[in-house]
């Protein structure tokens, strides 16, 4: 089972390695920006309402879905400087836990601040578990499956109040970042200063949307006025899944479900 946790909500899926299938996904909005006290609450409401959560899992992983993580060169990685890392560009507290991911794809760690109480909790309720940032699967994901275009590729992630950008050209990242807005002005903005520090032309540059977007929505609709070439990423899982569990749309869950 993998349990996604962002402050706008909360997503379980869960895969059956014996059938190939994923028999449970679901996610199960906050309706506001919660704190990590509040989250903790809504996973306790959350694992009592779907009975298929009280199960015995072979393997539990936590996925974090916060803008408070940062990347480093591998080569220039310190396990004793984390805080100094996530300062400069994140609003941390002296008691946070600090934790940290490799991605040997590009011989880097992102690190990043998971939420203690929830771990402790995941503990208490499942176990032994494994916790990663959300960033760290896009990055490994699209660096080994969609990094064949020249002329750059942007991945763009949207969620209830947040989205994420993924930029790649010629097999190299080029920037991970999260973004925080309120308009589908907020959105196109961020994405077009985005793409001009990068030196990516909204005309032949390729973007593709997944997360909590659909066609002719209000951002779709922003996005499509300024960006020639947009489509929706295609996933090509190694599970299928049943007739209960698939998403509506298949760009839909791309975090939890390349998690797997």
């Amino acid at each position: 089972m993998s349990i996604q946790i962002s402050l706008n909500g909360l997503s379980f899926c869960i895969l059956n390695r014996s059938t190939n299938l994923i028999e449970f996904l679901q996610h199960k909005s906050t309706n506001k920006k919660a704190n990590p006290f509040e989250l903790l609450d809504y996973l306790k409401q959350a694992l009592e309402s779907y009975p298929q959560l009280k199960q015995t899992f072979s393997s539990v992983q936590v996925i974090y879905q916060n803008e408070l993580s940062n990347l480093v060169p591998k080569e220039l990685f310190n396990e004793e400087h984390l805080a100094d890392y996530l300062k400069f560009n994140s609003k941390i507290l002296k008691s946070d836990y600090i934790s940290y991911d490799e991605i040997a794809v590009n011989e880097s760690v992102n690190v990043y601040v998971p939420y203690m109480n929830i771990n402790n909790f995941i503990f208490d309720t499942f176990g032994v578990f494994e916790y990663k940032h959300a960033s760290t699967i896009l990055i490994d994901t699209f660096l080994q499956k969609e990094n064949d275009s020249e002329a750059g590729a942007v991945f763009m992630n949207a969620n209830e109040t947040t989205f994420e950008l993924i930029a790649i050209k010629n097999n190299t990242l080029l920037l991970y970042n999260s973004f925080e807005f309120s308009t589908k002005e907020d959105v196109i903005y961020y994405l077009l200063f985005t793409m001009e520090q990068l030196k990516l032309s909204p005309e032949s540059v390729k973007l593709k949307l997944m997360g909590q977007i659909v066609k002719d929505d209000d951002i779709y609709s922003i996005i499509y006025t300024y960006v020639r070439h947009i489509e929706f990423y295609q996933p090509k899982y190694s599970f299928d899944f049943n007739e209960h569990s698939k998403p509506s749309e298949q760009h839909n869950h791309a975090v939890i479900l390349n998690s797997f």
